[in-house]
This record gives structure tokens, C-alpha cells and sequence, in this order.
């Protein structure tokens, strides 16, 4: 059984979504992942990592780009026929990161045209953890309230907004504060990030 899916949209900000699945297949969980075409340009843009549209493809690839021990299930949108496209099965968890203002609306609107947003409406409905790392600026009113229903409805909306009181020096810091969030709603040890009150590492 998958234990989270991780989607990826076209919103910027997909290093999050690669360095997310390097550390679910670090802490040895059964990792799906689901790609829009528009997440599939935007990574190619932002990693210059090109994944094919074939699932097998895209498993192999990601295990070598990413140096994964074991390959992730990657499922098209328009396969229905999976696991976690049914309540039966649902994963325990699913995060979309990063997640487009599109993606997130059609969520809201319990929309279940493709095989993201069911799923999504299956750990929604199913009382699993659903977690979006939106990642726009500015946010109108249309996205606020789209957020807004998506937290009612039991979501956890987490924005990708990295800390800076720790001095992050690399951009890799600042994936690794919003991914160590997303990992401790999931309840995934990491040590992506020194947590406040530690004490300083010095070794």
C-alpha cells in the first residue's frame, strides 16, 4: 500500500517537491508520485530535469536524479485504475508541493477530473492527511477563500514560506525549512533544519 503521495503542479517551486521525495524515500516510506503537464514543464525549467511522460520512464529517472534507494510509483492523471484513486486504499497522507492556485481551487471545488484531484478528494473524505504547499504572491481573495474551505474541510494549508532565523546560507536551506514542515505534518523525523531553542551545532 502507498503510504504518501507527493503531486507536483506547475506552480515554481518544484525543488521542494524533488527534495520532499529524496527524504520520504530516505525514511523508507512507499512513495507515489503524480505530475500535471504543466509540473512536468515547470521542473524541466527550474532542475533542467526532463521527465518522460511514461511512468516507468519517469520512475527510473527519478531514482537516478535523485539517488532514491528504491523507485517511487509514478501514475498517470488519467489512470483512475490505481490504489489511491479509491477509499478502499487510500494513502495515509498526500501532499501537493509545490501546489498551483489552479490545482488548489479545483480541489476546493471537489473537483475530480484527473487522478490528483481524486486523490486528494479521497484523503480528504477518507479523514487522511492532506497537505498543499501553495506557492504564489500576491494571493487574492478567490485563493484566500480557496484556502480558507480547503482548512475547514480538514486540509493543512502550508504555504512555502522558508524561516530565516537561522541564517540560511544556501538556497538548499531554505528548501529544506519548508520541506522539514511538510515532513513534521507527516510525523517524518528529519534534521533538515535546526529547530528553535537547539543549541548550535558546532561540529
Amino acid at each position: 500500500m502507498i503510504d504518501i503521495v507527493v503531486a507536483i503542479t506547475g506552480a515554481s517551486g518544484t525543488a521542494y517537491g524533488m527534495r520532499l521525495i529524496q527524504q520520504l524515500d530516505a525514511a523508507d516510506k512507499s512513495v507515489a508520485v503524480l505530475v500535471t503537464d504543466a509540473g512536468r514543464k515547470v521542473l524541466g525549467l527550474e532542475t533542467t530535469l526532463l521527465l518522460p511522460g511514461d511512468a516507468l520512464g519517469a520512475g527510473e529517472m527519478l531514482v537516478r536524479a535523485l539517488n532514491l534507494k528504491k523507485a517511487p510509483s509514478v501514475f498517470a492523471l488519467d489512470d483512475f485504475m490505481t490504489s489511491v484513486a479509491s477509499g478502499t486504499a487510500a494513502p495515509a497522507a498526500m501532499v501537493v508541493c509545490p501546489c498551483s492556485m489552479g490545482t488548489l481551487g479545483r480541489i476546493a471545488a471537489g473537483l475530480s477530473e484527473n487522478l490528483l484531484e481524486r486523490c486528494a478528494d479521497v484523503v480528504l473524505k477518507e479523514g487522511r492527511k492532506l497537505v498543499l504547499v501553495p506557492r504564489e504572491t500576491p494571493l487574492n481573495a478567490i485563493h484566500l477563500e480557496n484556502m480558507l474551505r480547503l482548512n475547514r474541510a480538514g486540509a493543512v494549508i502550508l504555504p512555502a514560506m522558508p524561516g530565516f532565523y537561522r541564517r540560511p546560507e544556501t538556497v538548499d536551506d531554505l528548501v529544506d525549512f519548508v520541506v522539514g514542515k511538510v515532513l513534521d505534518q507527516l510525523g517524518v523525523e528529519h534534521k533538515l533544519f535546526q529547530r528553535w531553542g537547539e543549541e548550535q551545532d558546532n561540529g
